[in-house]
């Protein structure tokens, strides 16, 4: 059981983070042709980030747009957070220099709690799916198979913790085995084998999925573009090199003629 656990994390592992590379490399090789910043818009690059920051950390235009919806998007999205910074407390050591700079100790307890937040923030994104009628109609089953699917890893996470605990300590040996490609046993918990199966698969689809929206919203061009159009002339590499073999001259080249 703990070679085959072991062997779908590996794969697991594999397909999650291959993946995300190649769909980040496609993000970044893709052109945006068009200036096309959402206004208003920051005119330097500065702003920019400033702008993105908000976006990626208050969900600037979801607070704007809707007020109810960004209270269960960011309880969710924020309670996600702490619960994944809780966790790597079974992959770190206490004598790693990581351990008091991320301050674990202090975390676990806060921690233990956001599953409750998370499902929270999950069950309003949930019905909003259901009883929006401009969300439902837009919605597929995928839509709802992934939110069920991380209500379910909350759900068997929380059981652990609440319910029925399983050995932390033959847990953590079992992962810092898997980091050092020393395979450990794998406490049998019902529990413990049902919520690693669920992450295996969230793992998998996850460069598949609408979850991209994750690493895709810093490729937006809506979002990270200087509204400096009047200023700069925005061109891509493929279109200007189409441009000087075809004999046409750049706006800088013309100032300086």
């Amino acid at each position: 059981m703990s070679v085959a656990f072991a062997i779908l994390l590996y794969v697991a592992s594999v397909a999650f983070f291959g993946g995300l590379f190649l769909r980040v490399l496609k993000y970044w090789r893709t052109p945006a042709p068009l200036k096309i910043p959402t206004m208003p818009a920051p005119t330097t690059q500065a702003g920019v980030v400033m702008r993105m920051g908000r976006e990626v950390v208050l969900f600037e235009s979801l607070f704007k747009s809707n007020k109810w919806i960004w209270i269960f998007g960011w309880l969710f999205h924020a309670s996600l957070l702490l619960a994944f910074v809780r966790h790597l407390r079974y992959a770190i050591s206490p004598d790693n220099i990581l351990w008091p700079i991320i301050n674990l100790q202090i975390i676990q307890s806060f921690g233990k709690y956001a599953g409750y937040t998370m499902l929270i923030g999950l069950l309003g994104l949930l019905a909003r799916r259901i009883f929006v009628e401009r969300i439902r109609y837009i919605s597929n089953p995928s839509d709802y198979l992934m939110l069920l699917l991380i209500l379910a890893i909350a759900g068997t996470g929380m059981s652990m913790t609440f319910l029925s605990h399983t050995d932390i300590v033959s847990l953590k040996m079992f992962v810092l085995g898997l980091i050092r490609f020393d395979i450990q046993p794998l406490p049998s918990s019902l529990l413990l084998q049902a919520h690693l199966v669920l992450v295996a698969i969230l793992m998998i689809i996850f460069p598949i999925s609408k979850l991209l929206h994750a690493p895709g919203v810093f490729f937006s061009p809506s979002r990270n573009q200087v509204d400096n159009a009047r200023e700069k002339r925005h061109i891509v590499p493929w279109a200007a090199k189409l441009d000087a073999n075809r004999g046409y001259k750049t706006k800088d080249q013309l100032v300086k003629e």
